[in-house]
This record gives C-alpha cells, structure tokens and sequence, in this order.
C-alpha cells in the first residue's frame, strides 16, 4: 500500500506546532533516530537517545525547543514529542475500509437489532435482545451474548467474547481473545462444598476504552464491573467482579485485581502488579512493576514492593537473613530496653 506524503507545514498546521527548517520537507513514513531516512519522520523523547540526534538522517524531527536549539535540519518542536508523535504516527497507519452489511455465515438472534452501517464479520454470533450501533466492527468468529449493547463505532478485531449483560459506550476498542462478562469467581462454602454465587450484574465500559488480547473482564455478582472513560488495558489482565476502575486509569500486561477493588483515575498500575480485594486506591497512584498491594492507598504517589532480580547465590543468603528478622528486632529490642 503506497504512503500518501505529509509536509513539516502541513503538520505543523495540523497539530500545532512550531516549525524550524524547511517547510517543504516531505516524509512518508515514520521511523526510529538511528534508522530513520530522509522521508521519513522520527521523534526524540527519551534523553538517554540524545546522541542519536546529530547523526539521524531523518528528514523532520520532532523535539521539544531545548532539543531543537542548534540542531541542523528541519524540526517541529514540541512540548511533548512523545504524544505529537503518536498523533503524527497515527496518519501512516493503514486502514482497512469498513464494510458495512452482515457476512451470511454469521448468526444473528432474531431479536438483536444490528444498525445498517455497522460491518459483521464471518461467524460471528450474537444474541437475544443485543444491539449494535452504527460504525460497529464486530471481528471474525466473535461472540456477543445476551442483552449486549455497543454503542457508536465500537471495533471488536477478533475472537471477542462478551457473554452476557455488556456495554461498551462510543468508539470501545477490544483486541483479540478477550472476554468480557464472563462469570465472576464467586463462592460460599457450605458443609465442606462449595456453593456457586450467581453472578447477575453485568460489564459496563464508558467511552474510549481500549482492551488488549486476552484480557478478562469479569460481570460482577449484584453490580456491574465497571471500567470508565479511557480506561487503557494492556494483553493478559485479569479484571475481576464489581471491580470499578476509573477514568483514563492505564494498566500493563499480566495485572490482577481481585474482586470489589474500587481504582481511581489517572492511576498507572505497571505489569504483573496485584492488587487484592476490597481496597480503595485514589487517584493519581502509580503501582510499579510485580508489586502487591494488600491494603487500600489514600495518597497519590509512586508505591513499590517488588523485589528487583539479583544473583542466586546472594538472593538465598538474604531470605536466610529474612527468616532471621523477627529474632534479631526482638535481640535489638532487648539491647534497647537494657539502656533504658
């Protein structure tokens, strides 16, 4: 597919930016500094890359203004290069056209209402009392359950399962594998068996969020899991019952959180971090990597607990110090109560 070509002053118009150098100059593509061609635009964001920046041979760069002062070519400066790349970037992208119309192997209740302009791929099922809205891509062999709704230009790529009682507002974004709505993992024990708790809320998904492969949103028992506006999830998150997770809160591959946990908004919560059931987290917190956090956060900030890898042979000789803590404080405690 032939790249159709952008000049700095088109962009520069575009996204509002400030233009240095040649307005003329044309790129058809984006690329990193150290492989970039001259049609071709690259950004610099991170500083530890600044020494890639005299030697690129992109022909635009975008750069924040310190980056930009002295630099031979031609520049859009920007406050935040990383986020006028991702805008930029997004023009090169190839887009499949839609195709309006149901495919005649898919499988539709006669009860679910589908709006003309949305596009219903080949084996694909959808159930009683479900709707979708206009704009609407519903992916190859995916699944839409019972009294499911997408609103406007919902895109479910592949292979999407939402299995009963799901909204997703305007412009939701699901990618392969992932399900939503299946059944929350709810249990009591009665006698030494386990008795199944029915699972009767359903998944609510507001405006602009994104769900990555394989990612799990779990219908809550009473009231719906909810995600808010812009929530991002990244692959192989595991959203669980009556969680509510809120605006633009953005969380990375392999996140567990267990049930009835309420997140703030604008919270980062990096990959393989759990978080337990129950809790509160403000907004505003960012969770790094493999931490667990057991007991609700009412500040924002940063909050750790993963222990980062180290060589075998001292990682055993410090849990053996570990298992040592809890007598050696009650040595020092005694040392302390003696000097008293």
């Amino acid at each position: 597919m032939e790249m159709q070509g952008h000049t700095a002053a088109d962009l520069a118009r575009r996204f509002g930016l400030e233009l240095r150098g040649d307005g003329a100059t044309m790129v058809t593509g984006v690329a990193p500094l150290g492989r970039a061609t001259a049609t071709e635009l690259s950004f610099l964001s991170n500083p530890r890359l600044r020494d890639q920046l005299a030697a690129t041979g992109a022909g635009i760069v975008v750069l924040r203004a310190g980056d930009a002062d002295g630099h031979v070519g031609t520049v859009l400066v920007a406050r935040d290069p990383y986020v006028a790349y991702a805008k930029i970037a997004a023009l090169f992208e190839p887009k499949r056209p839609r195709m309006p119309g149901i495919h005649p192997s898919a499988v539709v209740d006669a009860s679910a209402k589908v709006d003309p302009d949305a596009e219903i791929g080949p084996l694909v099922s959808i159930g009683a009392r479900s709707s979708i809205g206009a704009g609407c891509v519903v992916g190859p062999g995916s699944v839409i359950g019972e009294d499911c709704h997408l609103d406007i230009d919902c895109v479910l790529v592949a292979r999407v399962t939402l299995d009963r009682r799901v909204r997703l507002g305007k412009r939701v974004q699901i990618q392969p594998g992932a399900v939503l709505g299946a059944e929350g993992f709810g249990m009591a024990m009665e006698d030494g068996r386990w008795i199944k708790v029915p699972q009767l809320g359903g998944v609510v998904c507001g405006d602009d969020v994104e769900i990555g492969a394989n990612t799990t949103v779990d219908r809550g028992a009473l009231d719906d899991t909810v995600l808010e506006e812009g929530v991002r999830l990244d692959n192989l998150i595991q959203i669980a019952h009556n969680v509510h997770v809120g605006a633009h809160t953005a969380m990375a591959g392999c996140v567990g959180i267990a049930g009835s946990t309420r997140i703030g908004r604008y919270c980062l919560i990096a990959g393989a971090a759990g978080i337990a059931g129950h809790l509160e987290i403000c907004d505003r917190v960012l969770v790094h990597a493999m931490s667990m956090v057991s007991s609700s956060i009412t500040e924002p900030g940063e909050y750790s607990s993963g222990m980062p890898a180290m060589a075998t042979r001292d990682w055993r000789r410090n849990a053996a110090r570990f298992r040592q803590l809890d007598a050696l404080a009650r040595r020092v405690g005694a040392l302390e109560k003696g000097k008293e």
